[in-house]
């Protein structure tokens, strides 16, 4: 599985990074992780509003920083 975290670099998408490592850790499976902060690559999803985490190509969410229980529940 492809985990790619979108954003700028700034502190919610570190942060959301940060959970979704821990998230992975939590639901025992495998991912790669990719932090993606080049703009139009963002723009290629349609995400309007980081952060957001997108699964194997599909955006799960944007614009909001969720838990990393709440990102093991969608792996």
């Amino acid at each position: 599985m492809k985990l790619e975290v979108l954003g700028t670099g700034c502190a919610k998408c570190k942060t959301l990074h940060e959970n979704v490592k821990k998230a992975v850790e939590i639901s025992g499976k495998e991912a790669e992780i990719v932090k993606v902060e080049d703009f139009p690559t963002i723009m290629k999803y349609g995400v309007m509003s980081t952060p957001a985490l997108v699964k194997d190509g599909v955006v799960l969410f944007s614009g909001k920083l969720a838990t990393a229980e709440e990102i093991a529940g969608m792996l």
